[in-house]
């Protein structure tokens, strides 16, 4: 049985680049390099010319990379679950069932708030983060999806007839 997505998203290449002081820092080392070229002499690159340009050609890398990082990485919200495509030649599948979900969280920062992107963190009981926390990077409307997860967690949980119940330790 298929089920339909609801929701598909990448992490935004572009959300990075202007919500993160990463992204900023990449921007600012190609404009150096840009800059300083022209201005070291635009035709005949001398010796800090090239440098410069290197620069540039560094900033270029760094966002390709990240791109094609993103690029490999797809979330899906389902009715039932929370499924991450990783991979371009090698390929994997990591599904998460909702009504497993503990926690949704959301991370950002005041830059990130700028640009619209955030972090969600998702903790299950589900093998996929029994370890380790399911993050999905630099997503934007991160809010608006956290809250269509968490009304997706409480449909499932509602559907299946399931309660989490905490159990705390003492110690004695």
């Amino acid at each position: 049985m298929t089920e339909d997505a609801l929701d598909t998203f990448r992490s935004s290449t572009l959300g990075w680049l202007r919500g993160t002081l990463a992204g900023w820092g990449t921007i600012l080392l190609f404009l150096a390099g840009i800059v300083g070229t022209v201005l070291s002499g635009g035709g005949m690159l001398g010796e800090h010319g090239r440098w410069l340009l290197l620069l540039a050609g560094v900033a270029l890398v760094i966002v390709a990379v990240k791109w094609v990082r993103n690029m490999a990485a797809r979330f899906e919200f389902t009715p039932e679950r929370v499924i991450v495509r990783r991979g371009i030649l090698f390929k994997s599948v990591d599904e998460v069932e909702l009504y497993r979900v503990k926690d949704v969280r959301l991370d950002f920062t005041l830059v990130n708030q700028l640009a619209g992107i955030g972090n969600i963190s998702i903790t299950s009981s589900d093998e996929t983060t029994r370890n380790a926390c399911l993050i999905l990077p630099d997503i934007e409307r991160a809010q608006a999806r956290r809250e269509q997860l968490r009304r997706l967690v409480d449909t499932a949980r509602q559907r299946r007839g399931v309660r989490e119940i905490d159990m705390a330790h003492d110690h004695f």
